[in-house]
Protein backbone atom coordinates (compact mmCIF):
# COMPACT_ATOMS: atom_id res chain seq x y z
CA UNK A 1 0.00 0.00 0.00
CA UNK A 2 2.76 2.44 0.86
CA UNK A 3 4.17 2.22 -2.58
CA UNK A 4 1.56 4.58 -3.98
CA UNK A 5 3.51 7.31 -2.19
CA UNK A 6 6.16 7.15 -4.87
CA UNK A 7 3.73 7.57 -7.73
CA UNK A 8 2.77 10.96 -6.29
CA UNK A 9 6.25 12.26 -6.98
CA UNK A 10 5.25 12.58 -10.62
CA UNK A 11 4.09 16.01 -9.56
CA UNK A 12 7.70 17.18 -9.61
CA UNK A 13 7.91 16.87 -13.36
CA UNK A 14 6.36 19.24 -15.92
CA UNK A 15 6.64 16.96 -18.90
CA UNK A 16 3.21 17.66 -20.33
CA UNK A 17 2.20 21.19 -21.32
CA UNK A 18 -0.88 22.56 -19.61
CA UNK A 19 -4.00 23.34 -21.69
CA UNK A 20 -3.59 27.06 -21.08
CA UNK A 21 -0.04 27.03 -22.42
CA UNK A 22 -1.21 25.17 -25.51
CA UNK A 23 -4.04 27.65 -25.99
CA UNK A 24 -1.67 30.57 -25.74
CA UNK A 25 0.65 29.06 -28.35
CA UNK A 26 -2.16 28.39 -30.79
CA UNK A 27 -3.61 31.90 -30.53
CA UNK A 28 -0.37 33.71 -31.29
CA UNK A 29 0.32 35.15 -34.73
CA UNK A 30 0.77 32.94 -37.75
CA UNK A 31 4.50 33.63 -37.63
CA UNK A 32 4.77 31.50 -34.49
CA UNK A 33 5.89 27.95 -35.30
CA UNK A 34 6.22 25.75 -32.20
CA UNK A 35 8.39 22.66 -32.38
CA UNK A 36 6.17 19.72 -33.41
CA UNK A 37 8.05 17.14 -31.29
CA UNK A 38 9.47 17.06 -27.79
CA UNK A 39 11.30 14.43 -25.75
CA UNK A 40 11.64 14.75 -21.97
CA UNK A 41 13.49 12.80 -19.30
CA UNK A 42 13.52 13.37 -15.56
CA UNK A 43 15.17 11.88 -12.51
CA UNK A 44 13.67 12.22 -9.04
CA UNK A 45 14.75 11.23 -5.52
CA UNK A 46 13.09 11.71 -2.13
CA UNK A 47 14.00 11.71 1.51
CA UNK A 48 12.87 8.95 3.82
CA UNK A 49 9.19 9.01 4.81
CA UNK A 50 7.52 7.15 7.68
CA UNK A 51 4.47 5.22 6.44
CA UNK A 52 2.84 3.36 9.31
CA UNK A 53 5.51 1.02 10.72
CA UNK A 54 7.67 1.34 7.61
CA UNK A 55 10.20 3.74 6.15
CA UNK A 56 10.45 4.39 2.43
CA UNK A 57 12.97 6.14 0.19
CA UNK A 58 12.42 6.09 -3.57
CA UNK A 59 13.93 7.06 -6.89
CA UNK A 60 12.22 7.51 -10.22
CA UNK A 61 12.90 7.81 -13.94
CA UNK A 62 10.24 9.35 -16.17
CA UNK A 63 10.19 9.65 -19.98
CA UNK A 64 7.74 11.43 -22.29
CA UNK A 65 7.44 11.91 -26.04
CA UNK A 66 4.92 14.38 -27.50
CA UNK A 67 3.91 15.40 -31.01
CA UNK A 68 1.54 18.11 -32.20
CA UNK A 69 0.39 19.67 -35.44
CA UNK A 70 -2.30 22.05 -36.77
CA UNK A 71 -5.18 20.80 -38.89
CA UNK A 72 -6.09 23.92 -40.80
CA UNK A 73 -6.75 27.26 -39.12
CA UNK A 74 -9.19 26.12 -36.42
CA UNK A 75 -8.20 22.58 -35.49
CA UNK A 76 -5.14 21.28 -33.67
CA UNK A 77 -4.17 17.69 -32.83
CA UNK A 78 -1.62 16.31 -30.40
CA UNK A 79 -0.45 12.96 -29.02
CA UNK A 80 1.85 11.75 -26.28
CA UNK A 81 3.28 8.57 -24.80
CA UNK A 82 5.19 8.08 -21.57
CA UNK A 83 6.91 5.52 -19.40
CA UNK A 84 7.74 5.75 -15.68
CA UNK A 85 9.99 3.46 -13.65
CA UNK A 86 9.99 3.77 -9.86
CA UNK A 87 12.39 2.01 -7.50
CA UNK A 88 12.02 1.72 -3.73
CA UNK A 89 14.16 1.20 -0.67
CA UNK A 90 12.05 -0.24 2.12
CA UNK A 91 13.67 -0.02 5.57
CA UNK A 92 10.93 -2.16 7.13
CA UNK A 93 9.15 -4.33 4.56
CA UNK A 94 6.26 -5.49 6.77
CA UNK A 95 3.48 -3.74 4.90
CA UNK A 96 0.58 -3.51 7.30
CA UNK A 97 -2.63 -4.90 5.83
CA UNK A 98 -0.93 -6.31 2.73
CA UNK A 99 0.49 -9.77 2.18
CA UNK A 100 2.92 -8.69 -0.51
CA UNK A 101 5.76 -6.23 -0.68
CA UNK A 102 6.97 -4.68 -3.94
CA UNK A 103 10.15 -3.17 -5.26
CA UNK A 104 9.11 -1.47 -8.47
CA UNK A 105 6.16 0.18 -10.18
CA UNK A 106 5.87 0.61 -13.92
CA UNK A 107 3.48 3.03 -15.56
CA UNK A 108 2.70 3.39 -19.26
CA UNK A 109 0.77 6.42 -20.51
CA UNK A 110 -0.79 7.52 -23.78
CA UNK A 111 -2.96 10.48 -24.69
CA UNK A 112 -4.53 12.33 -27.62
CA UNK A 113 -5.80 15.89 -27.76
CA UNK A 114 -8.07 17.64 -30.21
CA UNK A 115 -8.51 21.40 -29.97
CA UNK A 116 -10.95 23.68 -31.74
CA UNK A 117 -10.57 27.46 -31.97
CA UNK A 118 -13.71 29.04 -33.48
CA UNK A 119 -12.25 32.56 -33.24
CA UNK A 120 -9.23 34.40 -31.87
CA UNK A 121 -10.58 34.36 -28.31
CA UNK A 122 -12.16 30.98 -27.59
CA UNK A 123 -10.63 27.52 -27.60
CA UNK A 124 -12.09 24.13 -26.65
CA UNK A 125 -10.15 20.94 -26.01
CA UNK A 126 -10.94 17.22 -25.79
CA UNK A 127 -8.14 14.94 -24.56
CA UNK A 128 -8.72 11.19 -24.03
CA UNK A 129 -6.14 9.40 -21.87
CA UNK A 130 -5.06 5.82 -21.21
CA UNK A 131 -2.62 4.40 -18.69
CA UNK A 132 -1.43 1.17 -17.06
CA UNK A 133 0.04 1.46 -13.56
CA UNK A 134 1.05 -1.65 -11.61
CA UNK A 135 3.58 -2.97 -9.12
CA UNK A 136 5.91 -5.89 -9.82
CA UNK A 137 3.62 -8.00 -7.62
CA UNK A 138 0.74 -7.58 -10.11
CA UNK A 139 0.05 -8.11 -13.80
CA UNK A 140 -1.24 -5.68 -16.42
CA UNK A 141 -4.59 -7.45 -16.84
CA UNK A 142 -6.46 -5.28 -14.31
CA UNK A 143 -4.18 -2.24 -14.34
CA UNK A 144 -5.94 -0.23 -17.05
CA UNK A 145 -7.26 3.28 -16.48
CA UNK A 146 -8.88 5.53 -19.03
CA UNK A 147 -10.66 8.85 -19.18
CA UNK A 148 -10.96 12.18 -20.91
CA UNK A 149 -10.27 15.84 -20.16
CA UNK A 150 -12.61 18.58 -21.40
CA UNK A 151 -11.79 22.27 -21.19
CA UNK A 152 -12.86 25.63 -22.51
CA UNK A 153 -10.55 28.66 -22.48
CA UNK A 154 -10.81 32.33 -23.32
CA UNK A 155 -7.90 34.42 -24.56
CA UNK A 156 -8.16 38.11 -23.75
CA UNK A 157 -6.86 40.78 -26.09
CA UNK A 158 -3.90 41.18 -23.72
CA UNK A 159 -2.88 37.59 -24.51
CA UNK A 160 -3.82 36.23 -21.08
CA UNK A 161 -5.72 32.93 -21.01
CA UNK A 162 -8.31 31.78 -18.46
CA UNK A 163 -10.53 28.72 -18.58
CA UNK A 164 -12.24 25.86 -16.78
CA UNK A 165 -12.07 22.14 -17.32
CA UNK A 166 -13.06 18.78 -15.94
CA UNK A 167 -11.37 15.39 -16.11
CA UNK A 168 -13.57 12.28 -16.11
CA UNK A 169 -11.34 9.37 -15.07
CA UNK A 170 -12.22 5.67 -14.90
CA UNK A 171 -9.27 4.74 -12.74
CA UNK A 172 -8.49 1.23 -11.50
CA UNK A 173 -11.75 0.09 -9.87
CA UNK A 174 -12.82 3.71 -9.20
CA UNK A 175 -14.43 6.55 -11.16
CA UNK A 176 -13.37 10.12 -10.36
CA UNK A 177 -14.29 13.58 -11.66
CA UNK A 178 -11.60 16.26 -11.26
CA UNK A 179 -12.38 19.95 -11.98
CA UNK A 180 -9.50 22.34 -12.68
CA UNK A 181 -8.67 25.91 -13.65
CA UNK A 182 -6.59 26.57 -16.79
CA UNK A 183 -4.62 29.80 -16.62
CA UNK A 184 -1.73 31.56 -18.35
CA UNK A 185 -1.68 35.10 -16.98
CA UNK A 186 1.14 37.59 -17.53
CA UNK A 187 0.89 39.72 -14.36
CA UNK A 188 3.85 41.94 -15.20
CA UNK A 189 6.55 41.86 -17.85
CA UNK A 190 8.47 39.22 -15.87
CA UNK A 191 5.87 37.74 -13.49
CA UNK A 192 3.45 35.06 -14.70
CA UNK A 193 0.79 32.74 -13.22
CA UNK A 194 0.23 29.41 -14.94
CA UNK A 195 -0.40 25.66 -14.64
CA UNK A 196 2.70 23.56 -13.94
CA UNK A 197 1.02 20.21 -14.66
CA UNK A 198 -1.51 18.66 -16.99
CA UNK A 199 -4.84 17.68 -15.43
CA UNK A 200 -5.42 13.94 -15.45
CA UNK A 201 -5.04 10.80 -13.36
CA UNK A 202 -2.65 12.52 -10.92
CA UNK A 203 -5.08 15.33 -10.18
CA UNK A 204 -5.76 18.94 -11.22
CA UNK A 205 -3.27 21.15 -13.04
CA UNK A 206 -2.11 23.14 -10.00
CA UNK A 207 -0.77 26.70 -9.97
CA UNK A 208 2.73 28.12 -10.39
CA UNK A 209 3.93 31.71 -10.04
CA UNK A 210 7.07 32.19 -12.13
CA UNK A 211 9.51 35.06 -12.63
CA UNK A 212 11.72 35.59 -15.69
CA UNK A 213 15.14 36.50 -14.34
CA UNK A 214 16.61 37.10 -17.81
CA UNK A 215 16.06 35.67 -21.32
CA UNK A 216 17.57 32.31 -20.32
CA UNK A 217 16.73 31.86 -16.62
CA UNK A 218 13.44 31.72 -14.73
CA UNK A 219 12.28 30.68 -11.27
CA UNK A 220 8.92 29.36 -10.14
CA UNK A 221 6.97 28.53 -6.98
CA UNK A 222 3.96 26.23 -7.17
CA UNK A 223 1.60 23.84 -5.43
CA UNK A 224 -1.03 21.24 -6.30
CA UNK A 225 -3.03 18.38 -4.85
CA UNK A 226 -1.98 14.98 -6.14
CA UNK A 227 -3.99 11.73 -6.23
CA UNK A 228 -2.50 8.52 -7.64
CA UNK A 229 -3.77 4.95 -7.82
CA UNK A 230 -2.16 1.74 -9.04
CA UNK A 231 -2.50 -2.03 -8.92
CA UNK A 232 -0.45 -3.89 -6.29
CA UNK A 233 -1.94 -7.37 -6.73
CA UNK A 234 -4.35 -9.09 -9.09
CA UNK A 235 -8.10 -9.17 -8.44
CA UNK A 236 -8.13 -5.36 -8.32
CA UNK A 237 -6.12 -4.88 -5.13
CA UNK A 238 -5.07 -1.25 -5.32
CA UNK A 239 -3.21 1.44 -3.42
CA UNK A 240 -4.04 5.15 -3.60
CA UNK A 241 -2.40 8.25 -2.20
CA UNK A 242 -3.90 11.69 -1.66
CA UNK A 243 -1.53 14.52 -0.75
CA UNK A 244 -0.35 18.05 -1.47
CA UNK A 245 2.96 19.02 -3.03
CA UNK A 246 4.72 22.38 -3.06
CA UNK A 247 7.89 23.08 -5.01
CA UNK A 248 10.39 25.67 -6.10
CA UNK A 249 11.77 25.42 -9.64
CA UNK A 250 14.79 26.87 -11.39
CA UNK A 251 14.63 26.78 -15.19
CA UNK A 252 17.40 27.29 -17.75
CA UNK A 253 16.69 27.60 -21.48
CA UNK A 254 20.02 26.48 -22.88
CA UNK A 255 18.79 27.04 -26.43
CA UNK A 256 15.49 27.13 -28.32
CA UNK A 257 15.69 23.34 -28.46
CA UNK A 258 16.95 22.39 -24.98
CA UNK A 259 15.66 23.36 -21.52
CA UNK A 260 16.56 22.15 -18.03
CA UNK A 261 14.46 22.47 -14.88
CA UNK A 262 15.64 21.66 -11.35
CA UNK A 263 13.09 21.17 -8.55
CA UNK A 264 13.11 21.14 -4.77
CA UNK A 265 9.77 19.80 -3.55
CA UNK A 266 7.90 19.06 -0.33
CA UNK A 267 5.04 16.56 0.06
CA UNK A 268 2.62 17.08 2.95
CA UNK A 269 -0.80 16.08 4.33
CA UNK A 270 -0.48 12.67 2.71
CA UNK A 271 -2.83 9.75 3.23
CA UNK A 272 -2.47 6.24 1.89
CA UNK A 273 -5.44 3.93 1.26
CA UNK A 274 -5.43 0.21 0.51
CA UNK A 275 -8.42 -1.38 -1.24
CA UNK A 276 -10.51 -3.54 -1.03
CA UNK A 277 -9.33 -3.73 2.61
CA UNK A 278 -10.35 -0.06 3.01
CA UNK A 279 -7.48 0.72 5.38
CA UNK A 280 -5.64 4.04 5.53
CA UNK A 281 -2.34 5.30 6.93
CA UNK A 282 -0.88 8.77 7.28
CA UNK A 283 2.31 9.61 5.40
CA UNK A 284 4.99 11.74 6.99
CA UNK A 285 5.93 14.94 5.21
CA UNK A 286 9.09 14.59 3.16
CA UNK A 287 11.35 16.53 0.83
CA UNK A 288 12.27 15.62 -2.75
CA UNK A 289 14.45 16.82 -5.61
CA UNK A 290 14.16 16.35 -9.36
CA UNK A 291 15.88 17.28 -12.60
CA UNK A 292 14.06 17.48 -15.93
CA UNK A 293 15.60 17.84 -19.41
CA UNK A 294 13.44 18.57 -22.46
CA UNK A 295 14.47 18.52 -26.13
CA UNK A 296 12.27 20.14 -28.79
CA UNK A 297 12.72 19.39 -32.47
Amino acid sequence: MKKSLAISTLALSTLVSSPAVLAEQQTQSSSYRPSPFSLSASRMTTGTADVGNNELQRDQWMFDFKASMPLGNKWFIGAGVGYDNLDYDWRSPNLQGNTQAWDKIERYRASLSLSYRPNKNWMFMLAPKLQYAYADSASTSNAESYGTVLSGMYRFDSGNVLGLGVAYLNDIDEVRTVPFVAVSWQITENLKLGNPFSAGFSGPAGLELSYQLDPDWNIGLGTSKRTNRFLIADDKETAEIDEWVSFIRLGWDISKAVSVNAYAGYFFNGELELNPQDTTEDIDNQGAAALDVTFKF
